[in-house]
């Protein structure tokens, strides 16, 4: 038996698992598919997140999302390792930009300044401080402008933007602290 054949036979019986899982609840097919596939998420998560206990959390999440959206798989589109990869990464990168944002939120925060202002002014307020905060973000030199749109703005994770900049995660991180700080002294001196 050759490669191919057995890298098929493996591909075929991990569809008749899912499709068991899809179609029938199936928890027995279910484990087998967690029994695969576990120890090659966790290594990717060791990997992509550098903690044994966020790695084991991927883990639970991708296949308690393989199991809710079991529905979803089409054999025809995808083998079932591509989709559960997908699954896999898709979580990751929702980890990632959680924690990441837990680090700028700590930090990032500080350049949101605070208003004295009953309930009814607090819209119209956060309307005012979205555009002005705007604003000092169109003025910040073009290299931290980008950083700065792209975490904040395009959502994009720090490595994800250095990915699509083709530049070390080192050099974003430069440019968002530079870019933040800027910032905050736009506000401190305009509205402090």
């Amino acid at each position: 038996m050759t490669t191919n054949d057995s890298s098929d036979n493996e591909a075929q019986y991990l569809a008749q698992l899912m499709e068991q899982v899809a179609n029938q609840r199936s928890k027995a097919a279910f484990a087998k598919l967690f029994a695969h596939f576990s120890p090659k998420i966790r290594a990717f998560g060791v990997q992509r997140l550098s903690q044994q206990g966020l790695a084991m959390d991927l883990v639970q999440e991708t296949m308690t999302r393989v199991w809710t959206k079991a529905h979803l798989y089409n054999a025809d589109k995808a083998a079932v390792s591509t989709w559960v990869f997908t699954v896999m990464r898709n979580q990751c990168f929702d980890m990632l930009r959680k924690v990441q944002n837990n680090r700028e939120d700590a930090f990032g925060d500080d350049i949101w300044p605070l208003f004295e202002s009953d309930e009814s002014d607090e819209t119209d307020n956060d309307f005012k401080l979205s555009a002005t905060l705007l604003k000092h973000v169109d003025d910040l030199p073009p290299l931290q402008k980008q950083v700065v749109q792209g975490i904040y703005m395009q959502e994009l994770t720090q490595q994800e933007l250095a990915d699509k900049l083709k530049v070390p995660i080192g050099t974003v991180k430069s440019r968002l602290r530079l870019g933040l700080e800027k910032l905050k002294g736009f506000m401190e001196k305009h509205y402090d």
